[in-house]
């Protein structure tokens, strides 16, 4: 059975489960809609007929995969609201520490090199999470406007736990894959509970750049040659960090810095302009 961690009770954070749903985004978009949701509120599932990731790519959320989303209604400033995807990121791998200490993962991203043993999982900008080079976490934000000035916010968190996807254009994994022994329940529970800690980093003074430097720590291809494909063509450099609004930083080979807002991340330069 779901259930909330202690921590995130004493916060105030509330939670739906559902046996099957469509999608956990739409169905928090849609209380937020009603206009009397106060947020706060986790939505859960471990199984998802109809869920969605970035640019309308379906995620699939097989039974015993985890889908969750937390709907957050407040004044924040849209441009802000982004920085969201990267508080979940840290959250998702704190509580991926906190369920499997012991899990010897190998760091590696797709078509990088570089592949060292370090006990821990890597955050890829904008949005997932990977274990030995692997896709294991995605994360999609959702917002809409209310009709009291109010922003909602819907952080929706897909976890590869049984099973993942062979049929993908770039690896991935999942939890029992990777010899964890951890269901959909226990990980949501340590899920909750890092995203409180991590909420509560961000809202404090200089938090954005707090959560900055404990996302860099842990980020893919960090200093490695990429290629990034955003508004229809594609740009190649070295990742050299993420700045003060986690806008992707790439270093062209003539020494330029461009930034990034959004787009789709390869590592060893293999991106092409077509998805």
């Amino acid at each position: 059975m779901f259930a909330l961690a202690p921590s995130a009770l004493a916060a105030g954070y509330r939670l739906e489960a559902h046996e099957s749903v469509g999608s956990t985004n739409a169905l928090a978009l849609e209380r937020a809609a009603a206009g009397d949701d106060p947020g706060n509120l986790w939505i859960v599932s471990k199984d998802q007929t109809s869920g969605r990731g970035r640019r309308g790519r379906v995620w699939a959320t097989p039974p015993g995969n985890l889908a969750a989303t937390l709907l957050l209604v407040d004044r924040i400033e849209p441009g802000m609201a982004a920085i969201l995807g990267f508080v979940a990121g840290l959250s998702l791998s704190d509580a991926l520490r906190a369920v499997a200490p012991q899990a010897r993962i190998g760091i590696g991203v797709d078509g990088g090199e570089e592949r060292r043993q370090r006990s821990r999982f890597e955050l890829k900008w904008p949005n997932d999470v990977l274990a030995d080079g692997a896709k294991l976490a995605g994360i999609l934000l959702e917002s809409s406007l209310l009709g009291d000035g109010r922003f909602a916010v819907a952080v929706g968190i897909g976890v590869n736990i049984v099973v993942h996807p062979a049929d993908l254009p770039y690896p991935a994994t999942s939890l029992q894959a990777l010899g964890v022994d951890c269901d959909a329940e226990r990980l949501f529970m340590a899920l909750s509970s890092a995203w409180v800690e991590n909420f509560t980093l961000w809202k404090s003074p200089d938090g954005t750049a707090a959560i900055r430097e404990r996302w860099l720590s842990q980020a893919a291809g960090l200093g490695s040659e990429v290629s990034v494909r955003a508004d229809g063509r594609v740009v190649r450099g070295v990742f050299e960090t993420i700045d003060e609004l986690c806008r992707f930083v790439i270093r062209e080979d003539d020494g330029s810095r461009l930034l990034i807002a959004a787009g789709d991340v390869h590592f060893g330069a293999v991106a092409s302009v077509r998805a």
